[in-house]
């Protein structure tokens, strides 16, 4: 934290929180230095499940990799319940890898010519059943729904004799049977009591105990991954979103132009319930970016648009949701228009408070907070990285400016946060009067690199500060306004707020990052 910050923690009661002091919980799959990062294992998607006792990873192999939380584990039951008995808990949620499957394979479409990636876009979790979890995934053309759950297997543990014991025991397993004339009958029988399977030792002879070995088997208990239904073909341009309704029975899924309602129990048919592609496609002005269910309101949805609204559709309206309920949207100020104006007013994240009450939607430069009761305009506007603005040209030209930033909201609704680009994220407060805004790295020391809010003087150093700008080059696309050094292949896209305690799971490259306050 910031020393400035120091007299806000000091707050009255009746005044916004004081902002969150954040401290690195765990990693996994942590780069070594000058470790080349492969494609495939470079984390794409994020979500944890509503307890948030799981949490659940995607790749852009086509993997999904679950983690489990474990410091509630010992004692069983929540993290409000142990509170209640007096058992000493963790300070902060701790988890552990618990399994991995591969969800997606590369396809090729035939007709279209077209190669579909096995990248896993959306991991949404479903409510649970029988201590199994269920689970959608997505890559661009292709959902499926698994079922993951504890099983036994039977294994072999062990051979029923053990070498040793059996060449230690007067070294019978070696011992020559000479096999003399009163020994044997004409009809080959033996005669010889001590390897009668009839006598009370009822022993092998030492011929055979050397090379019988009878297997032993043992239940064990392993998880299995299966596929319970794949919802395929309902889809012709790329699957950006997938979203359960609270029903705990419909999902929908959204591309560009279309949003599809199915059941979970059918994946041979789903419905269209909004279709923005126009007759000729000439005249096409805007595409959806994001869509999500209302976390309460079985019949709402909300969806946004490159062009940076939000839409708010019931269900109940019609079969076909053409027109919307409310529309939110940002007027745009006179004079202000310029050739990136539309690129980065693109919506490329939206998410419900858990109340419902808000939305928070990510365009490119900043995180807006909505009151779906006021369409008027955001209630909050939060800059995320405004210092990028004189580069939009730089960042035009090697494409990063179509970078789509994932968003989330704390469970209580008090803050917000989105990534940013050299492995930062940063934290918002959206609690009224909070001035809370807070720039972590993902790294071991989140606190390594803190960024400055414009808004924000040096106290008499600005003019060193921005004499050694200067001196550093300022001017050159890799230092921003305060001297910190930004790096465009380097960007925290993927995050999320545990739903009931102040802690972030998020995603750089191939590594995941977990964060407590």
């Amino acid at each position: 934290m910031n020393g400035d910050d120091g007299g806000e923690a000091v707050a009255s009661s009746a005044g916004p929180p004081p902002p969150l002091e954040w401290k690195f919980s765990q990693v996994f799959g942590e780069r070594t230095a000058g470790e080349e990062v492969q494609e495939v294992d470079i984390i794409s998607a994020l979500e944890f499940d509503k307890t948030g006792d799981h949490l659940a990873t995607g790749d852009r192999g086509g993997r999904v990799v679950l983690f489990e939380r474990t410091d509630t584990k010992e004692h069983g039951g929540n993290r409000r319940d142990l509170e209640r008995m007096d058992y000493t808990v963790s300070r902060h949620p701790e988890f552990r890898y618990k399994t991995e499957f591969q969800s997606h394979e590369p396809e090729f479409d035939y007709l279209k010519s077209l190669e579909i990636e096995e990248k896993i876009n959306k991991i949404r979790w479903c409510q649970m059943a029988n201590n199994a979890l269920f689970l959608l995934s997505t890559n661009d053309k292709t959902i499926k729904f698994w079922k993951v759950q504890e099983k036994k297997v039977k294994k072999i543990s062990e051979m029923n004799v053990d070498p040793s014991k059996a060449a230690g025991n007067g070294g019978v397993a070696n011992a020559s049977v000479s096999a003399g004339p009163n020994n044997n009958l004409a009809n080959g029988s033996y005669l010889d009591q001590s390897y009668n399977c009839l006598s009370k030792d009822a022993s092998f002879p030492p011929r055979v105990i050397s090379s019988l070995r009878l297997p032993v088997t043992s239940n064990e208990i392993s998880l299995v991954a299966k596929c319970r239904r794949v919802y395929a073909h309902a889809h012709d341009y790329h699957i950006n979103s997938i979203s359960n309704n609270s029903d705990g029975e419909t999902f929908i899924s959204a591309d560009d132009l279309r949003i599809n309602l199915w059941n979970l129990e059918i994946s041979n048919q789903s419905f269209n319930i909004v279709d923005v592609k126009p007759t000729n496609m000439e005249d096409l002005t805007e595409v959806i970016t994001s869509a999500e269910f209302h976390p309460t309101h079985c019949n709402t949805l909300a969806y946004s648009s490159s062009k940076g609204s939000i839409r708010l559709i019931d269900l109940r309206q019609s079969a076909l949701c053409d027109s919307h309920s409310k529309i939110f949207e940002e007027q745009e100020a006179p004079g202000s228009r310029s050739f990136f104006t539309e690129i980065i007013a693109s919506i490329s994240d939206i998410k419900f408070a858990k109340d419902g009450r808000h939305i928070l939607s990510r365009d490119y430069m900043t995180l807006k907070l909505w009151d779906v009761n006021m369409d008027s305009g955001p209630v909050a506007t939060f800059q995320v990285h405004e210092y990028l603005r004189p580069k939009l040209c730089d960042l035009y030209e090697n494409d990063s400016i179509f970078d789509k930033f994932e968003c989330c909201l704390s469970g209580n609704g008090q803050r917000v946060a989105t990534g940013s680009y050299s492995n930062l994220f940063r934290v918002f407060g959206c609690a009224e009067g909070s001035t809370e805004a807070t720039t972590l790295e993902a790294s071991k020391n989140p606190t390594r690199r803190q960024v400055q809010t414009p808004s924000r003087t040096s106290r008499g150093l600005s003019s060193t500060i921005t004499n050694a700008v200067r001196r550093a080059g300022a001017d050159s696309p890799g230092v921003d306004a305060n001297g910190n050094s930004f790096d465009f292949t380097t960007k925290l896209l993927h995050l999320a707020w545990h739903p009931t305690e102040n802690s972030i799971a998020c995603a750089a490259a191939n590594s995941l990052y977990m964060y407590y306050a």
